[in-house]
């Protein structure tokens, strides 16, 4: 085949396997930047919750939805919740603490020499002996005491600190309460909008999750679920918070000063493997470009995490400040989409599979469908799909072959946009629907006469969880 042919602004032959999100901010908060981040290849766009309005928020969505329908591609929304963030609050200056200084903590109250104002209510969770960083882990400390809603801690390492600088607690239990009053108020904006995942801040346990998914079903919204891992007490309920969500992000910033810098790339590679066997996408985040934000290149460690990324077999990759707030955020999407192509023509997918034991009927069909595509020489696969379930088990198996994807449902094209090694499709539902795309694919210069083509689809078009029907096709 012509490798020149193209669908969705990408060859064929050399369709980008790993996804890249990136975040929109203030250096890309405009219809032109979102327009030239889709043309380079940006496949999904996180809004982060934690800062501006509801009507900023609401242009971006209208912006990247234009963006979307002119270059004619599919792009996912992220909202990303705050969650319980717990930041010191307000005082003047920078304070200078010492190792073995004796400080104390506590909401609502004034600044002075020896206290510090926090912006959440800690002295009911927190316990003597819990760990407590400020200013993202550079200053640590230990707790001390807990006496009249004050928290005492006692400083372990020379520092600085800031005002409204982030606290980090690894030991602390939150008890289930990460969904705040600010978060709900987000979620209900983002069922009545154009949004395709939420992702949740600070899980603790598989129940934040589930807690989450009845409010979005009373809200009758349709959005999916990407978990942050980024708490200790997150990665100890790692199995069970993976089975539980629709995508994971190793969310590595907070996860680094939650746990331990040295683990983080291990919990990576863990969390990748169960989204592979429990079906579901995986998001590697923070500081893959990090020096982006003020130079035009990115270092040699930098290309390397981004390769094992890919590697490793992530459905995506994404970029925080590099595009929000970063000097080169187009410099950044064009290099990490070379660093993407490049390596997954020249390195295989090592990705961290499991022994599935017994399969479903869509991981078994799914099965068979690899088997059967790598055997006759495939060119590509071609599913049908109502919800998705049938792509992502099929996307699961990290084949080198293009998975083209047809469903009925915008919302789940532009959640599939995440999805490795994918293009998706918008067409009726149709029993013929896989047969049809194939055939326009030709037409389109895309595939070629000759060209053999493995379709899944299902007996009853439009029906979920219907895909029972595997054909090899030679198109004519």
């Amino acid at each position: 085949m012509n490798s020149n042919k193209k669908t969705g602004g990408a060859t064929l032959d050399v369709l980008k396997r790993t996804k890249i999100l990136a975040t929109v901010g203030p250096s890309t908060d405009s219809y032109e930047m979102i327009y030239e981040m889709v043309s380079t290849g940006v496949d999904g766009f996180r809004l982060n919750f934690s800062h501006g309005t509801y009507e900023e928020r609401e242009q971006q969505i209208k912006w990247i939805r234009k963006a979307s329908k002119e270059l004619g591609r599919h792009v996912a929304i992220v909202q990303d919740l705050q969650g319980p963030k717990i930041r010191l609050g307000d005082f003047e200056g920078v304070r200078h603490v010492q190792r073995g200084q004796e400080l104390v903590l506590g909401y609502g109250v004034e600044a002075s020499d020896a206290t510090l104002p926090v912006q959440y209510d800690l002295s009911k969770k927190v316990k003597r002996g819990d760990r407590v960083f400020m200013y993202d882990g550079r200053v640590q400390s230990v707790v001390t005491s807990v006496r009249d809603g004050m928290i005492h801690v006692r400083i372990e390492n020379d520092g600085i600190l800031m005002k409204r600088k982030g606290l980090n607690l690894p030991d602390t239990d939150f008890g289930g309460d990460i969904i705040t009053k600010k978060d709900r108020e987000d979620i209900v904006f983002g069922a009545e909008h154009d949004i395709d995942f939420v992702a949740l801040s600070f899980v603790q346990t598989a129940d934040d999750i589930r807690h989450l998914r009845r409010l979005l079903t009373n809200l009758r919204s349709t959005v999916r679920i990407v978990t942050k891992v980024e708490t200790k007490s997150a990665v100890d309920h790692l199995d069970e918070i993976v089975r539980e969500s629709d995508a994971v992000m190793v969310a590595r910033g907070d996860l680094a000063i939650e746990t331990m810098p040295e683990s983080v790339p291990v919990i990576q590679r863990k969390i990748i493997g169960l989204c592979l066997q429990y079906e579901k996408i995986s998001i590697v985040a923070t500081q893959m470009l990090a020096s982006m934000m003020e130079q035009p290149e990115p270092t040699r460690a930098e290309v390397s995490d981004v390769a094992t990324a890919v590697i490793v077999g992530a459905d995506a990759v994404m970029l925080s400040d590099e595009t929000a707030n970063g000097r080169y955020p187009i410099e950044a999407i064009k290099i990490m989409n070379r660093i993407i192509r490049y390596t997954q023509e020249n390195s295989t997918v090592r990705a961290q599979f499991t022994d599935r034991g017994e399969y479903s009927m869509i991981e078994a069909i799914s099965a068979t469908i690899i088997d059967l595509a790598q055997k006759v020489g495939a060119r590509a696969i071609v599913a049908e799909t109502q919800t998705g379930v049938t792509a992502i088990a099929i996307s699961a198996w990290r084949s080198k072959l293009p998975l083209i994807i047809v469903t009925p449902e915008k919302r789940v094209a532009q959640q599939l946009a995440l999805l490795y090694s994918s293009q998706t499709y918008v067409r009726p539902a149709d029993k013929y629907a896989a047969t049809k795309l194939s055939e326009y694919l030709q037409a389109e210069h895309i595939f070629s006469k000759g060209d053999i083509v493995v379709t899944a689809s299902g007996k009853y078009a439009g029906t979920p969880g219907g895909t029972d029907t595997i054909k090899v096709r030679v198109l004519e």
